[in-house]
């Protein structure tokens, strides 16, 4: 086996902590000895051991002498875990395989060091650009300072998001709707604007797949009109929800009666009444936020292609035609485009930027 086809089997491990290792990265690791695959692992959920510990425990013999193919820089330092590199070198392994350093400033390039000080072999950029799909939404959170943002919109085959009515949520298909809601299921955040609030009283939950964990829900709402009686605000409570909205509305009646309700209104700078992006996004990645889900109306989705903000979408188109001129109005063009049948609809997935690899 080549070093690209088991670091490749260290990406597909890594894959299987979506959703439970953020605001960590998914980490896969296996190892090797005598051409032999001895034993593998992945971060399993934030705060367990990492990758390489799960490897080393898994091993089925003396780890001595064997290379480490992991999908990040081990790290170095006394976290929530003790460092990789320790474990690494107490196994006394020869060689350690990765794709990248890890962004992290308490790692960034002293994880190999300490290996390489150990005198362990250390060989990077294997398969780095695969690695950093699997790490986008790490790094785009670690060198960017904000959430990686995943688009998600239905719409029909002449582009509208809407039907007639003024609905949005029954364009696609029951088998859409499902993969939406694992969508919701393994993101940290889902985002939309107060028109949707308005329009379709959405309870913005992952109802139809096992949870991986609980997203905050976010609501853009420069104007505080956001319906006292809507779902959102009657289970405040139970779900997390957060609301930001322009400084002078914070102060207001509603603003405390939403906050006595459980809902937390967070002030957000705006230029000519519309909320900065940016700031919003920002705030989330402090609050530990690494993905985030927009499932806005146009105003929104357009507004975070117009600006940029858009990493990753998930586009449900289904079969048939609304008659109407309203959409989202974009020339952005994406990196890559892929599209398979759900259900009755077609799903473009489509990403739009690279992610930000260390030393860039």
């Amino acid at each position: 086996m080549t070093d690209e086809e088991i670091m490749r089997r260290a990406l597909v491990l890594a894959r299987k902590g979506e959703g439970r290792v953020e605001p960590n990265p998914m980490v896969g690791c296996v190892m090797v000895r005598d051409g032999r695959m001895i034993g593998e692992g992945y971060h399993r959920r934030f705060g367990a051991p990492h990758a390489e510990i799960e490897a080393l425990r898994a091993c089925t013999r003396d780890p001595r002498g064997a290379t480490v193919y992991v999908s990040l820089e081990p790290c170095c330092h006394q976290g929530k875990t003790p460092a990789c590199t320790d474990a690494l070198i107490q196994a006394g392994v020869a060689r350690v395989v990765l794709p990248m350093r890890d962004p992290n400033p308490a790692v960034n390039g002293r994880g190999i060091q300490r290996l390489r000080s150990a005198g362990i072999a250390v060989d990077t950029e294997i398969l780095t650009s695969e690695a950093a799909a699997v790490l986008a939404p790490f790094l785009t959170r670690t060198r960017l300072g904000r959430p990686y943002v995943i688009a998600k919109w239905a719409q029909s085959l002449d582009g509208q998001l809407v039907t007639p009515q003024g609905e949005s949520r029954w364009i696609s298909c029951e088998s859409s709707r499902r993969r939406v809601h694992r969508l919701r299921a393994r993101v940290d955040a889902v985002l939309v604007g107060a028109r949707t609030i308005v329009a379709d009283d959405p309870l913005l939950t992952a109802r139809e797949a096992p949870l991986r964990r609980q997203a905050i829900r976010v609501v853009l709402d420069g104007r505080l009109a956001i319906p006292e009686s809507c779902r959102l605000v009657r289970t405040a409570t139970r779900t997390p929800t957060l609301v930001f909205t322009q400084a002078v509305q914070v102060k207001t009646p509603k603003a405390r009666r939403l906050v006595q309700r459980g809902v937390e209104v967070i002030a957000c700078r705006s230029k000519r009444g519309r909320l900065l992006l940016p700031d919003c996004l920002h705030a989330l990645a402090d609050r530990g936020v690494t993905n985030l889900l927009v499932e806005g109306g146009p105003s929104v989705l357009s507004a975070f292609f117009d600006a940029r903000l858009v990493d990753e979408a998930y586009v449900f188109v289904a079969p048939r035609f609304m008659g109407r001129t309203r959409g989202v109005e974009t020339c952005t063009v994406p990196r890559t485009v892929s599209t398979r049948r759900s259900g009755s609809d077609l799903l473009y997935h489509m990403r739009f930027s690279d992610p930000p690899v260390a030393g860039e």
